[in-house]
């Protein structure tokens, strides 16, 4: 993680007063949103030069769209899915990330009531980079610092809702699989596909990403069946992953961090108000005013690679001030 800029953040919320909070929170729970991944080059959805600005999301990610024209959805998500892979995490990934780290933990959130497991990490993102940047703190860290357990708290208590464009899903035997590999079907390596913005593109079904891939020669076993795969993305209309275990989680939440998000698709739009209700902060990272703004405790404006490093580095000074 780079040094933050020592430009002052944009008008908001006082840092201080927030760090104040921050430093006596019980149980830390984190939610991102598109805005997040902003800063590693990966456009948003509803912010300025957004997919959905120019796309009805219902033409390219929902259930009725597969069912219509599956050619479409992966027109849509391969030329994603290489933008992503080709994507580091920025300074607000790793700076979150570095919260697993039992040391950092200590010194930036003493008061939480279990210092074994790190703050539970929400994402509304399907990129993946929130999960790389864990992965990559994960190995950096010596054993002297992290054990098993360790590594694995931090990666049980980090979730994607939404899903992750780097995972395939069956539609006929539902194998689920994990791959870098691009492009997932030879024809997404013509030059001349018209890939883009959900446009009304026709391509043969048998020419989509097959489970057992490009060579599938007549095998009906598990993962190599032949069948059709979808994105592992989760699509509007489909309930959102790990619901119950997030709701569950959140009643312990005492101070929700809402990091580069709209707020405007459910369920995690009702979040915050679920942490206010049992008598928690709420803190609203955003490159700008968004909805929500006048309902939560503090609003913190900016970039999220800047605001965000800035926030913990200036968390960890006051905490060294009070144990000096």
């Amino acid at each position: 993680m780079s040094e933050p800029s020592s430009e002052p953040l944009p008008k908001s919320s006082n840092l201080d007063d927030l760090c104040e909070v921050l430093s006596k929170c019980k149980s830390l729970g984190i939610l991102t949103g598109a805005g997040l991944s902003a800063g590693s080059g990966i456009p948003t959805y509803r912010g300025v030069g957004g997919h959905w600005k120019t796309t009805d999301p219902q033409d390219v990610a929902s259930l009725k769209a597969w069912n219509e024209n599956p050619g479409r959805v992966w027109s849509f998500f391969h030329p994603r899915r290489d933008q992503i892979l080709k994507a580091s995490p920025n300074d607000a990934h790793l700076a979150l990330a570095s919260l697993s780290i039992p040391s950092v933990r200590k010194r930036l959130l003493p008061s939480l009531v279990d210092q074994s497991k790190p703050p539970l990490y929400i994402t509304q993102n399907i990129d993946g980079l929130c999960r790389r940047s864990i992965e990559e703190t994960l190995r950096q860290t010596g054993a002297e610092e992290m054990d098993e357990d360790d590594k694995k708290a931090a990666q049980e208590r980090h979730l994607e809702m939404h899903g992750n464009v780097n995972r395939t899903i069956c539609t006929q035997c539902k194998c689920i699989k994990w791959t870098e590999e691009t492009p997932l079907a030879p024809i997404f390596a013509e030059a001349n596909l018209p890939l883009g913005e959900g446009q009304d593109i026709n391509i043969p079904v048998e020419s989509l990403p097959r489970c057992g891939g490009p060579t599938w020669s007549g095998s009906n076993r598990y993962g190599r069946c032949g069948g059709l795969l979808r994105p592992g993305a989760v699509w509007f209309g489909e309930v959102p992953e790990n619901q119950g275990e997030i709701i569950r989680l959140l009643t312990k939440v005492d101070v929700l961090l809402v990091i580069g998000t709209s707020s405007l698709v459910q369920p995690a739009s009702s979040y915050a108000g679920t942490v206010k209700k049992n008598g928690g902060h709420v803190a609203l990272f955003n490159l700008g005013p968004s909805q929500g703004d006048d309902t939560a405790d503090f609003v913190v404006y900016g970039p999220c690679e800047e605001t965000i490093p800035k926030t913990l580095v200036r968390l960890g000074e006051l905490n060294d001030q009070k144990n000096a």
